[in-house]
């Protein structure tokens, strides 16, 4: 049989038609901090908040002499200004952090290579929230958006508590990180919001939980549960957050039919003078999710880890366990070098079996730059598997590849999630 490679020719050709697709099929973004626009201030949006972003925050104070707390001290102009001084005008703003926001500004038509940031903030100026939050979505081809909810947060809790008109695009995750890792000050708060809870792990504490679930799974309409865990996790373990996930969470997700969200591998707090940029990674030990995922093998898990050295573990325990649902390129990995590696790792060994990316947006804006940046990334993959087939004597039908893309941008997720 002839599997001759395709030729040069025939490779553009695949690759203009992967691009077309691609570009064109929307996306289902699993995980982001963005907030139903009924949160108003908490939606944020705009250059100041992009410049401020945690990512460009980390990478400023490597090239400015200010102290951390005289920083917190300015305007959040102020802090921008800082920023785009530091990082875009004294220095090539080549990081993929603050090449985001030039992508991003690029796509909506402003001309970045004055670097006017005045004339940048006018324009912005003269935006209404309502416009330009559909401006943008339609932009980054993004129809749904998973957000991260915690009833632990007193910004956006009494909200949920009072009731809104829901902006059916925006789809709630219930966030546990309060309840799993810093549980003695949870529960002095369940014990103020009427749940009889104690600090031991009791019969009475857990039908309390699963009692808490129930009221804040409804009432958000939560699309799956969700904790960020740091790299030592132990399961099992003699821990509260161990137990409260076996004889609590999971079985309440089992009721439920929820998915769990497992972000593995942050460590919180490394550099507290940065506040939320202060934040670091660590190697975890998936060993935790192995023996959830095998000892639990009616729940359904959605996992991503914050750490390179863990991604091809990962992959392999994917391969093992079809309860285990592998989503996106979290906060460090989301570099481009870091991206492309996954998602070919992730293809080569899962075909088609997981979500491709998430954005973890924390500002409306950024949509734009993580799903442009992320789509080059997958054309490139996707082309190179596809003409590996055709070298193989298969060649996939336009239907198939708007079949994959659909899948690998939002379709595996909806259909994991049931």
């Amino acid at each position: 049989m002839n599997t001759t490679h395709p030729s040069q020719p025939k490779l553009d050709h695949l690759h203009r038609r992967v691009e077309r697709i691609v570009a064109a099929t929307p996306v289902c973004d699993v995980h982001t901090h963005l907030y139903d626009p009924a949160f108003k201030r908490l939606l944020l949006w705009g250059i100041d908040e992009l410049l401020v972003y945690h990512y460009l925050v980390a990478e400023g104070f490597r090239n400015t002499d200010l102290p951390c707390d005289r920083f917190w001290e300015l305007s959040k102009s102020a802090q921008a200004d800082l920023i785009w001084d530091s990082l875009f005008v004294k220095h090539s703003p080549v990081s993929e952090a603050c090449r985001g926001v030039l992508t991003t500004l690029n796509r909506l038509g402003l001309d970045v290579w004055k670097r006017d940031l005045d004339s940048v903030r006018r324009w912005f100026a003269k935006q209404t929230p309502e416009a330009y939050l559909e401006r943008v979505l339609e932009t980054a081809r993004v129809v749904k958006i998973h957000m991260t909810n915690s009833p632990f947060d007193d910004l956006e809790r009494p909200l949920w508590e009072k009731g809104f008109r829901r902006d059916e695009r925006f789809v709630a995750a219930l966030r546990l990180d309060p309840l799993l890792v810093e549980w003695p000050a949870a529960a002095a708060k369940l014990v103020q919001w009427g749940y009889k809870v104690n600090e031991s792990v009791s019969r009475r504490t857990v039908d309390q939980v699963k009692r808490f679930l129930g009221d804040w799974t409804r009432r958000m309409n939560a699309r799956y549960l969700m904790v960020s865990l740091p790299p030592d996790f132990a399961f099992p373990a003699k821990s509260v957050c161990a137990e409260l996930l076996e004889q609590a969470i999971l079985p309440f997700c089992r009721e439920e039919g929820l998915p769990m969200a497992l972000m593995l591998g942050v460590r919180r707090a490394v550099n507290p003078a940065l506040r939320m940029a202060g934040d670091g990674v660590g190697v975890s030990d998936l060993q935790a999710l192995r023996n959830l995922c095998s000892s639990f093998p009616e729940n359904r898990f959605l996992a991503t880890v914050l750490s390179l050295e863990n991604q091809h573990e990962l992959c392999v325990l994917a391969r093992k366990f079809r309860n285990l649902h592998l989503f996106g390129c979290w906060w460090f990995t989301n570099v481009p070098y870091a991206t492309e590696a996954i998602t070919r790792m992730r293809l080569e060994l899962l075909g088609l079996s997981f979500t491709a990316q998430h954005s973890d947006a924390r500002v409306l804006d950024q949509l734009i730059y993580k799903w442009d940046h992320y789509r080059t990334i997958l054309i490139q993959v996707l082309t190179e598997g596809y003409a590996g087939l055709i070298e193989s004597g298969w060649e996939p039908s336009m239907q198939e590849m708007q079949r994959d893309a659909q899948w690998l941008l939002g379709g595996a997720f909806e259909h994991f999630c049931g």
